[in-house]
């Protein structure tokens, strides 16, 4: 059931979390008085409060997680942090320029949340994009363990991607890890 039905709503705590968290990120990429290592370390000590990369990091593993060993599982979740950390800022740094308006939520259980939000291109005639946040609050604080852009969520996608990948390397964890490691080195090259 929607917990917001309009502008008349009171935010949910799901939603100010959201809306207050992205502002930070994007005040954060959008600050010119930062060298562009400040700006990436900053918003990745941000990211990491946020979300719970390591919960992802278990789901993107799909069925080859059972089968995995600690070690492997471990080591993955840090590759994933990082290349996850090195995504989520290149995606972001594409969007410094917009507005990302929090338009409701809908809570799935007591503990899980979707927050509705719109990307608005003040400079555009193009419609608003709709993003969604998946937040938790199971763990004791909130979390964002998932984020859909136009209906797509990106942790089924990357989970998709992920086990046709371990499909075709024996499901050699090792293998995805070393793979995210160069993906996120590509990734985390300077953005101006």
């Amino acid at each position: 059931a929607p917990l917001a039905a309009g502008p008349a709503a009171a935010a949910t705590p799901a939603e100010s979390f959201v809306n207050e968290n992205i502002q930070k990120g994007l005040e954060i990429l959008r600050d010119k008085k930062l060298t562009v290592p400040q700006r990436r370390d900053q918003f990745k000590t941000l990211l990491l409060g946020l979300v719970d990369t390591r919960r992802i990091a278990l789901y993107t593993l799909g069925q080859y997680r059972n089968s995995a060993s600690p070690a492997d599982i471990d080591a993955f979740a840090a590759a994933f942090q990082n290349y996850a950390t090195a995504a989520y800022q290149t995606y972001f740094a594409k969007y410094t320029d917009q507005v990302l308006k929090v338009t409701g939520s809908t809570q799935r259980n007591p503990t899980d949340f979707i927050v509705h939000t719109q990307l608005i291109d003040p400079g555009s005639s193009q419609p608003p994009a709709a993003v969604d946040f998946r937040v938790r609050t199971d763990q004791g604080k909130p979390v964002v363990v998932d984020v859909a852009y136009e209906g797509i969520w990106l942790s089924i996608q990357q989970r998709d991607q992920f086990v046709g990948f371990l499909g075709q390397n024996n499901g050699n964890v090792r293998t995805l890890i070393a793979h995210l490691s160069d993906l996120a080195v590509n990734l985390g090259k300077p953005v101006n």
